[in-house]
């Protein structure tokens, strides 16, 4: 049986590295924030990228360069949701859509969830995934 974590806030670092102006510090992020810029990492992590955990990530990028149709977004919704609920126990109530956009060569991408031991309302987390050129 899973351990329920409950938990009253998180806290991050920002991968940018880029001290405050005045304090010197690391930027932080917290709860949501935090939360949201773990997803993105997730998502655009290839597997096998990171040294010590092969699994970490999802094959979404690899699937940008394939149509831009309901095929692949379909595709992308399971991806996501899968290495979300892998590699991220800070979240519950996770749902994904992915929405095709063939004139943008695009997908939109809505992630919802709630934040574990925390008692907010749905967070809602929307980006777009492309091609890079």
């Amino acid at each position: 049986m899973a351990v329920q974590r409950i938990s009253r806030a998180f806290k991050d670092i920002s991968l940018s590295f880029e001290p405050h102006p005045v304090t010197k510090d690391l930027p932080v992020l917290k709860n949501e924030a935090a939360i949201r810029k773990s997803v993105r990492n997730i998502v655009e992590t290839i597997r096998g990228e990171r040294f010590f955990d092969s699994l970490f990530g999802s094959e979404v990028r690899s699937s940008l360069f394939d149509f831009v149709d309901l095929g692949t977004a379909t595709f992308l919704e399971s991806e996501i949701a899968t290495a979300i609920q892998n590699y991220e126990p800070r979240i519950s109530e996770l749902s994904v859509s992915v929405e095709a956009r063939p004139d943008d060569n695009a997908f939109e991408v809505t992630v919802n969830f709630s934040v574990v031991g925390q008692s907010l309302p749905l967070q809602e987390y929307s980006f777009i995934l492309e091609a890079a050129r």
